[in-house]
């Protein structure tokens, strides 16, 4: 699966993905820090990206329905250092695998998934 960590996601979170074979890239580094949700989704659509945050606002479905971008998956952490985050990151990818998430609005916390498909 083809990956875009949000600008809330330290770098470092981004190795169990790698370790399970999957591709990702980072809203920093295609400079859009700073950007909208709807640009940030609609980069990573454009690229066929899943995008992994922690912003709560991806997971509005009334502002980004499931279907209309490659897929959102919105990590709730109680403890936001890089090394929670990271371990959250790998109970995700242990927990599910994220090809089933394309076109999908998921939230993961505490390695419960709740999943929001595309109508049709």
């Amino acid at each position: 699966m083809r990956v875009k960590l949000d600008e809330n996601i330290p770098e470092s979170a981004a190795q169990p993905l790698r370790i399970a074979g999957h591709d990702v890239d980072t809203v920093a580094d295609e400079h859009l820090a700073g950007a909208s949700d709807l640009e940030v989704l609609r980069a990573a659509s454009s690229e066929r990206r899943l995008v992994v945050t922690l912003d709560r606002g991806f997971g509005d479905i009334r502002a980004h329905p499931p279907g209309s971008h490659a897929g959102v998956v919105v990590l709730r952490v109680d403890d936001q250092s890089p090394s929670a985050i990271a371990g959250e990151i790998d109970g995700l990818v242990n927990t599910v695998d994220l090809d089933e998430l394309g076109g999908c609005v998921a939230v993961f916390h505490r390695g419960d998934l709740r999943v929001r498909r595309p109508e049709g």
